[in-house]
């Protein structure tokens, strides 16, 4: 059972959600970039009926198995998701190279390499920018599945920065299609390739070219991203960046406020689990916070009553894919026009949807559209 909402709360929300619906079909027309750490993401599929005599696990026997772009190859699919054109740009893996009849060098991807290339064109995401590099392996990140539980996962990546070459051959092929582009990406997994000195070169190209930048980062990078449309990032990673935990509202509003000339963004949005998230904008002296998806949602700016927090519904959790949802979500609204808050609260409506599913997942515009539906005040 919520609390009352006042009148003029409750306008708000019956204005934003026809407003959100009219925005989905504009994604269509978009065109993103999304620049990264690229995974695969294999999910392999067993039963769990006994243990192992030989230690206390459990024995999985096979049934199926799945690839899938990771990484930032999952913000890509979660773009594509909703309909726009998405041009993907990062590093992976390669054999050691081999020679043609010609005597050049013929470079090709590793197993795991060609698997994500194949992985994103069924997904019809364009992978000219993928670099393959025969001095890395691409990232790999195996989970075994039993009764839609995950037992173990193994990684198989390389952590340390990519080389000087591959760094210049790379920012030449983006900045090349920079001009086609209605807003990048960046998702940073902290694998090697957005180093501080890349990244700043990388938002100097967007910039001149006025094309947007949205970043997820990782908390290695103090302060590269500088110039950013919109930063995305969790309560602990924003924790990490203030030097302090992020345990009450105080200290969320705190920490939100000093990231803006930490970064020297535009905005900070801090996604808060099942507390919904937060937005900071450097032209507002007001945050505005988003609470977690549910049947009975609302969105208040400071000293508004929000729902009571025992409403029952769906739940925004920061478990796998729903930050990078959240992300593309919000690169995709304000690209297309939205103001700030309406892209937060579609991203957090998205994610909602997403956390519903095993693995990382997406969200389709008629998901996303059934899911505004059910927002009711």
């Amino acid at each position: 059972m919520t609390h009352p909402l006042p009148a003029d709360m409750k306008s708000q929300i019956e204005n934003s959600v026809p407003r959100l619906k009219r925005l989905l079909p504009r994604f269509r027309k978009l065109r993103i970039g999304v620049l990264g750490d690229l995974m695969l993401d294999r999910y392999v599929w067993g039963n769990a009926n006994r243990l192992s005599p030989e230690a206390a696990v459990p024995v999985v026997d096979y049934v199926s198995e799945q690839d899938c772009p990771g990484g930032a190859g999952n913000v890509a699919v979660n773009v594509a998701a909703l309909g726009a054109e998405v041009q993907v740009f990062g590093v992976i893996g390669a054999q050691k190279s081999s020679r043609r009849g010609d005597g050049t060098k013929r470079i090709v991807a590793d197993a795991a390499g060609a698997a994500l290339h194949a992985s994103l064109r069924k997904l019809g995401i364009g992978d000219r920018g993928i670099i393959a590099d025969a001095d890395r392996i691409t990232t790999l990140k195996t989970r075994i599945i039993a009764r839609h539980q995950q037992i173990v996962r193994i990684d198989h990546e390389r952590r340390d920065p990519v080389t000087p070459q591959t760094e210049e051959k790379l920012f030449r092929i983006l900045v090349g299609a920079l001009e086609k582009l209605d807003g990048l990406v960046l998702s940073d997994y902290d694998k090697g390739l957005l180093g501080d000195g890349f990244a700043d070169r990388v938002l100097n190209a967007a910039h001149q070219s006025k094309v947007p930048v949205f970043v997820k980062p990782k908390t290695s990078r103090l302060y590269a991203y500088r110039g950013a449309r919109v930063i995305v990032c969790n309560a602990k990673e924003a924790g990490h960046y203030v030097g302090r935990t992020l345990s009450e509202e105080k200290s969320v509003e705190e920490a939100g406020r000093a990231l803006l000339p930490h970064f020297g963004c535009a905005a900070v949005v801090i996604t808060r689990g099942g507390q919904g998230m937060t937005i900071f904008e450097e032209v507002s002296p007001r945050h505005l916070h988003i609470p977690a998806t549910s049947f009975e949602v609302t969105y208040a700016r400071v000293g508004k009553p929000g729902i009571d927090r025992g409403a029952a519904g769906r739940q925004v959790f920061d478990v796998t894919g729903a930050g990078d949802t959240v992300l593309s979500v919000l690169s995709l609204a304000i690209a297309a026009g939205a103001p700030l808050s309406d892209a937060a609260l579609l991203a957090n409506t998205a994610a909602g949807v997403v956390v519903g599913k095993l693995g990382t997942a997406s969200v389709s515009p008629e998901e996303l559209a059934g899911a505004l539906d059910e927002i009711h005040v």
